[in-house]
């Protein structure tokens, strides 16, 4: 707790007229305000948030800042002592995107550890089998909003924390050990055949990365690709692999029959930190180079300048040396956003800094502080007017990875992963899935 203290009338009436309510407070006030009477007067427990207060102009803006952004809430009556009220509504998804949003600082409140975990995505019971053994069933959903398995919420979710769910670990386990459908085809195609599916846009490449360099010996890529052109559903391919240059003749001829994106990941363009960042990956240059060819195939390619790294790879100089060579290269836009550092990641990220940068790591706890994944807004606002510049100077067509609302498109690829990628019985595919002890084409800190 902070005090101020002062003798001095000049002081005190400053001070009071910095606290005093504005006339017209804007969304941002509302977000603080939101944030400190959490803190004040607000509980979460047992899946319920609420916030109580008794004083009318409190309640008043409450429900104005709960407005204004968007929630939706109920207002239960006053009891004996004349407290009222105020739950949000919405479940599991409301709570965290308040939490999000709000960043309360008395972190105790925002624990979802035990919490049901619901989806309202239209899933349905397709089959029942029995599978003649008792396993742990792990349900995950993927829509434009959570990716949510095994309790465990993270939006946009990375590789990393996704090993902690087929009991591997988010270090070293992530670093060398690959787990492989290699049945993908056969439920694939199985699934495209069902009267229920709608040829939605299917993304490749949102969570794990198709290209890994066990697909130079599963090769099970072109059959989905093949699959996907026969049923007739467009899809787009994300990948930070160089191996996507097999296959561009067979994305060429599907393009012909049915709408194909093409976008490659490229963060790092120091040779000596890329390396150190993102261990085993393939180098910028070779990156570079299959936006070529692809280029040259015909696709106008998309390049994910992400994470830009503060303090590391967001200076002018750095920004304008990337776009120079992703213009060379041929890219056709851009799409750029500041790093996020979410569970899983996050740890290993500063461990690495801590090791390499060590005079960074205060910096960053202030970025990043407590539960925080993303980037503080002035930072994101800082880094566009850098970025927005360049992306103008260099002709490239571009934009910012939060400039997208919810639920519309990435660059052609879709915001919703399709769900016949993930089968409802979670696990229970493992018996048609292999371990491959490898280093990963998508090690790294950062992914």
């Amino acid at each position: 707790m902070t005090a101020i203290f002062t003798a001095k009338a000049a002081d005190f009436d400053r001070i009071t007229s910095i606290v005093e309510w504005p006339a017209g407070p804007s969304s941002e006030w509302y977000r603080g305000f939101l944030a400190g009477i959490f803190d004040a007067e607000g509980s979460c427990s047992h899946g319920i948030l609420r916030i109580s207060n008794k004083a009318a102009e409190i309640l008043r803006e409450i429900r104005s800042g709960l407005d204004i952004h968007g929630f939706h809430y109920a207002v239960e009556g006053a009891r004996e002592n004349d407290v009222v009220t105020i739950r949000l509504l919405g479940g599991l998804p409301a709570r965290r995107r308040f939490f999000e949003l709000t960043q309360p600082a008395i972190t105790r409140k925002l624990a979802l550890l035990g919490d049901a975990v619901k989806s309202d995505a239209p899933l349905r019971v397709v089959s029942i089998e029995d599978l003649k053994e008792t396993i742990e069933m792990v349900d995950i959903t993927t829509s434009t909003g959570d990716f949510i398995a095994n309790g465990v919420i993270s939006h946009n979710c990375f590789a990393r924390g996704t090993h902690e769910y087929l009991e591997l670990d988010a270090g070293r386990d992530f670093d060398s050990e690959i787990v492989v459908k290699v049945n993908v085809v056969d439920v694939l195609e199985k699934e495209l055949r069902r009267g229920s599916w709608m040829r939605e846009p299917v993304a490749l490449g949102t969570n794990t990365d198709p290209y890994q360099r066990a697909e130079g010996r599963y090769k099970l890529m072109p059959g989905i690709i093949s699959a996907l052109t026969q049923s007739g559903t467009s899809f787009s391919v994300l990948t930070k692999g160089t191996l996507i240059r097999r296959d561009i003749p067979l994305l060429r001829d599907a393009a012909t029959q049915v709408d194909v994106t093409i976008a490659t990941s490229i963060a790092v363009f120091d040779d000596e930190l890329q390396q150190l960042i993102e261990p085993g990956t393939p180098t910028t240059t070779a990156r570079l180079e299959t936006v070529r060819v692809a280029t040259e195939a015909g696709f106008r390619v998309t390049v994910f300048l992400m994470p830009i790294i503060p303090h590391l790879t967001d200076s002018i100089a750095a920004i304008d040396h990337a776009l120079t060579r992703i213009k060379d290269a041929g890219a056709a836009r851009v799409v750029y956003g500041a790093l996020h550092l979410r569970p899983g990641a996050k740890q290993w990220f500063l461990q690495w800094l801590e090791q390499r940068h060590p005079e960074l790591v205060s910096s960053y706890r202030g970025l990043y502080p407590g539960m925080s994944a993303n980037a503080p807004k002035a930072y994101r606002s800082w880094l566009a007017k850098r970025v927005r510049p360049l992306l103008r100077v260099h002709g490239l067509d571009g934009r910012a990875e939060d400039d997208t609302p919810r639920g519309a498109p990435v660059s052609g690829l879709a915001a919703r992963s399709a769900p016949i990628m993930v089968t409802a019985r979670g696990r229970a595919a493992a018996s048609a899935s292999a371990r491959v002890s490898s280093q990963q084409d998508t090690a790294g800190m950062l992914f």
